[in-house]
């Protein structure tokens, strides 16, 4: 039995949502071989920090890169607006695909095997990344993978709904994010001296995304007051590329440079795409989070905390499921309303707020005393047709613990 874990992405977010399944079974010494496979150094990189020094002795490592000329030309043609590599590394690598039994994935376009490249016979389970209410995560194409992963029971009720996804091939797993040793808690940003400070997280998609149309009135209205810090981050796609195109409704944007007056701001801190960006270090560090379509405010709300939405495009949001997170908070459509809406964040928060978001949050994840990773895998391990793992499969934190 051959178990591979994909990593391919120009950024590493998505690594530690399915990387974690990989460890507790290698911890518990599953019989199968298991590789993990990434398509640049970067991905290589986090997948060696984050891997407790398993791999390499216990993991293997393999990185697939583009074999063919005509893939390396359309890579330096396409590559600035279209994530060219991403999807020609399957045609390049099909013998490495071909050899595995089981491959765990966290994004959808790896379904291009069984599509275009016609491997039925490849099993491949999705992992999902992120707990958010997008439509996307929804669509028909979730129904097409073997097996699918979700974090608690909103995900799977509307995978069934929505996506046509058969009951019986969703296992609910919880967070394993949630298990990883990020290393978030070493980043640190921004005097503390008492002054709130505001996340700002934009989501990437050209017609959800607050950024375009009022992102630089916000980071106006925080480089002009000295009582608030701000962090802003945004989803770490929005700025990796001179364009964005949308993949769920074809739109394209760019989203621009970043003005030096921002950069020189003493209460603004700026983090456009690195590792601090998918460790939780900024959802955790932060009083307030700012947003609007993206699932990081999930993370944030494992502490619940104030929120506020931006909705520039007048969205009408009630009601709808793609929005369902807007309840934690209140949404807001111009920057020039974000001085009366954070200084009632912590007063609604308490009073309105906080209840509808631990409802949220208890909706869209199932945690229980058992590490999630170590639940994935134990729902990995019946999929593949593996023995049983033993009743004490040993955590991250039980082997730290005995050195």
């Amino acid at each position: 039995m051959r178990i591979g874990f994909l990593f391919n992405h120009d950024q590493v977010h998505q690594v530690a949502h399915s990387l974690p399944i990989a460890l507790a079974m290698a911890r518990a010494g599953v019989d199968a071989e298991l590789v993990v496979a990434t398509t640049n150094p970067r991905l290589s990189a986090e997948v060696i920090r984050l891997g407790e020094g398993l791999i390499g002795p216990v993991i293997r490592l393999v990185e697939l890169g583009l074999n063919r000329r005509g893939s390396q030309i359309a890579r330096s043609a396409l590559e600035s607006v279209l994530p060219a590599a991403k999807l020609l590394v399957y045609g390049d690598n099909l013998d490495f695909f071909r050899s595995l039994d089981v491959l765990v994935v966290a994004e959808k376009t790896s379904l291009i095997l069984k599509t275009r490249h016609s491997l039925k016979n490849l099993r491949i389970v999705h992992t999902r990344h992120g707990a958010g209410d997008r439509a996307v995560g929804f669509d028909r194409r979730s129904a097409a993978f073997d097996h699918v992963f979700v974090s608690g029971s909103k995900i799977r009720e509307r995978l069934v709904a929505e996506a046509g996804v058969d009951p019986e091939t969703i296992s609910v797993v919880g967070y394993p994010k949630f298990d990883a040793d990020l290393g978030g808690a070493r980043t640190h940003v921004l005097v503390d001296d008492g002054r709130p400070v505001v996340l700002y997280n934009p989501h990437v998609s050209p017609h959800l995304s607050s950024w375009y149309a009022a992102g630089r009135q916000v980071l106006d209205w925080f480089a002009a007051r000295d009582d608030y810090h701000l962090i802003f981050a945004p989803h770490v796609m929005l700025f990796e590329r001179p364009y964005v195109v949308s993949i769920d409704r074809l739109r394209m944007d760019r989203a621009g440079r970043i003005e030096e007056r921002y950069l020189r701001a003493p209460n603004i801190h700026i983090d456009l795409g690195s590792r601090a960006s998918t460790t939780m270090a900024y959802t955790n560090r932060a009083d307030i989070y700012l947003g609007d379509a993206s699932s990081q405010v999930y993370e944030f709300l494992l502490r619940p905390r104030p929120c506020v939405f931006l909705n520039p495009r007048g969205l009408a949001w009630r009601g709808d499921p793609n929005f369902a997170h807007w309840r934690a908070g209140a949404v807001i459509e111009t920057a020039a309303e974000l001085g009366t809406a954070l200084a009632r964040a912590s007063a609604d928060h308490a009073t309105t707020y906080r209840s509808a978001q631990q409802a949220l949050f208890d909706h869209s994840f199932d945690l229980t005393d058992e590490p999630s990773s170590i639940r994935a895998a134990r729902a990995l391990a019946r999929f593949a047709g593996l023995p049983a793992l033993a009743a004490d499969v040993p955590s991250r934190e039980k082997l730290a613990a005995h050195g």
